[in-house]
């Protein structure tokens, strides 16, 4: 058994959405397994009290993080140098603290993958991400720091794909391990159903997120004279506001006026999705989704695009509706499906809530990511190939 049982994790951002959240979930799995748990940021925010609530302990260390952005010459030669610059010091930062295993929260951060072989600790990645529209070069570029990684935590199938395509030779660290979702303090109630019917979409004001076509899929219900209101629950990333002042500008025309909210960030999110209908997950391409589990546990019917791992928490017709990516009258015909079928709405939702209970618990998660670093620090025998819940 290792001596200094504490593991480091590395944290992009103190943010809290949904990989923050799950790392939340491991950190909680981590300790109660024993270990002291470490959580390196590059800021203080909001993120920082939710770990010292859960008995972890904060570092602030100064590195960067990759972003889109970063994709110019000049940009990314700024964040080379930001690089070069930081490694040092995340090596002596992991020299200090001797952990038994470093946890990096995203890919976006590969020089604490770097940092942790250089400092000859193991160290594992939690894939959030699934690309799988960039070119091959630059998707194999984004997922070559994963060779570093003794492990890396897949968050869904269709994460497992993207990373295998892009990169065949990681499929031996791969271990599937999909979210764990907390559930509602309270046992949820049916949606009231009385006009206006109110949508909700749970995520952050992105184009990827793409709530621009819950607003688009609302002003065509309306047009058909159904009574629908939308709220938006998320806030813009940095970066996007100029996006958030696009759908606001879009409500405030004749078709929406007065129909829309903007929520703003929400968490817990138990209010938004218990004063709502139908759930509307309307993403461009989204890995695994846990507003989606969160609207099941809540009995609310979900409407979703086909877009990667809503396909693993959603079987059309069973537990939601699945329509085409960026279809708008798709999505439309969808929601109008669950308004003059409340039987099916109600079926849909009851179901829901059962598979995401039985397969997205907190329980099952914290034990699967105990027993990866269990085989990641030698406290227990066995390999990281891929596995998971089915």
């Amino acid at each position: 058994m290792q001596a200094n049982r504490s593991v480091l994790i590395a944290n992009p951002s103190p943010d809290v959405y949904g990989s923050d959240l799950q790392m939340l979930e491991s950190l909680v799995a981590l300790r109660e397994a024993g270990y002291r748990v470490v959580v390196a940021l590059p800021q203080d925010g909001e993120l920082v009290p939710r770990i010292r609530e859960r008995d972890g302990e904060v570092a602030f260390v100064d590195f960067p993080v990759l972003r889109r952005a970063n994709q110019s010459i000049p940009s990314f030669l700024r964040l080379l140098w930001s690089m070069v610059a930081c490694l040092p010091r995340l090596i002596r930062f992991i020299r200090r603290m001797n952990p038994a295993a470093v946890y990096v929260n995203t890919v976006t951060i590969p020089w604490w993958l770097l940092a942790a072989r250089l400092a000859r600790v193991p160290v594992a990645c939690h894939l959030h991400e699934a690309e799988t529209t960039d070119s091959r070069l630059v998707r194999r570029a984004l997922v070559a720091p994963l060779r570093l990684a003794h492990a890396v935590l897949v968050i869904s199938r269709s994460t497992l794909d993207a990373m295998v395509t892009a990169d065949p030779g990681l499929e031996r660290k791969a271990n599937l391990i999909y979210n764990g979702v907390p559930q509602p303090p309270a046992e949820p109630k049916p949606p009231a159903r009385v006009a206006p019917i109110r949508l909700v979409v749970v995520g952050r004001l992105s184009p990827r997120k793409a709530p621009h076509l819950a607003l688009e899929a609302t002003a065509e219900l309306r047009r058909q004279g159904y009574q629908v209101e939308l709220e938006l629950a998320g806030s813009a990333f940095p970066g996007y506001e100029w996006y958030t002042d696009q759908l606001k500008e879009r409500s405030e025309r004749d078709d929406l006026a007065g129909a829309v909210t903007f929520a703003g960030y929400c968490s817990p999110i138990w209010e938004n999705l218990n004063r709502a209908d139908i759930m509307v997950a309307p993403s461009l391409r989204e890995p695994f989704g846990n507003a989606v589990v969160e609207a099941q546990y809540s009995l609310r019917p979900v409407v979703a695009t086909a877009a990667l791992g809503h396909t693993e928490s959603i079987t059309d017709g069973v537990t939601g509706l699945l329509v085409p990516a960026e279809d708008v009258a798709a999505m439309a015909a969808a929601i109008a499906r669950l308004i003059d079928d409340p039987e099916l709405a109600e079926t849909l939702a009851r179901t829901a809530r059962a598979e995401a209970i039985r397969r997205f618990s907190v329980e099952r998660y914290r034990a699967e990511v105990v027993q990866l670093f269990g085989r990641l620090t030698g406290e227990t025998a066995g390999s990281t190939a891929a596995g998971g819940a089915a």
